[in-house]
């Protein structure tokens, strides 16, 4: 019996298989019914529908976790630029009390923090820079689309293209 036929995903030993579609048959039966095919007709398409969520799923992930470090950074830049304006307001003040030696040491503080607020503030740039779309789902979904019958659904109004709605910002 395949993983297919169902099964749960596990083997006698309870390790988690890999659920997939046979490529060819895998019972061999030479006298199946009409109701047998259906039901691994059924059986199938389910696997192909599950098969797709969870790689969308796990694309979605891999890019949600690419934006969290993304943020990391833009968190440390507001973070080293919260504490570097005390510097300035103190160095303003110093600058009107000491006119030479002292404001200048604050000065180079201050400079400082903002070359690390900039550096960290592009480093979160091109970590968000690089997310994309669920290119594998999407070409994935194409595909599955023409496994589909001619008139399951297509030409529906309600239809949503998932290709075309994936790739567009919301408005």
């Amino acid at each position: 019996m395949s993983f297919t036929q169902g099964g749960n995903g596990y083997d006698g030993n309870r390790t988690r298989t890999v659920t997939s579609i046979p490529l060819s048959d895998v019972d061999a039966h030479q006298s199946a019914t009409f109701g047998t095919l259906v039901r691994d007709a059924t059986e199938q398409m389910s696997t192909l529908v599950r098969a797709e969520v969870e790689l969308a799923k796990a694309e979605v992930t891999g890019e949600i976790k690419k934006g969290l470090q993304g943020s990391v950074y833009f968190i440390l830049a507001l973070t080293i630029l919260l504490f570097s304006s005390f510097f300035f307001f103190f160095f303003l003040a110093e600058l009107l009390d000491v006119w030479l030696y002292r404001w200048a040491a604050f000065l180079v503080v201050f400079l400082l923090m903002i070359a690390a607020v900039a550096a960290f503030a592009l480093l979160g740039y091109l970590k968000v820079r690089k997310l994309r779309a669920p290119e594998k789902t999407i070409e994935s979904l194409k595909e599955a689309k023409t496994l589909l019958p001619s008139g399951f659904g297509v030409g529906d109004e309600h239809t949503i293209d998932a290709t075309v709605e994936l790739g567009k910002p919301r408005t």
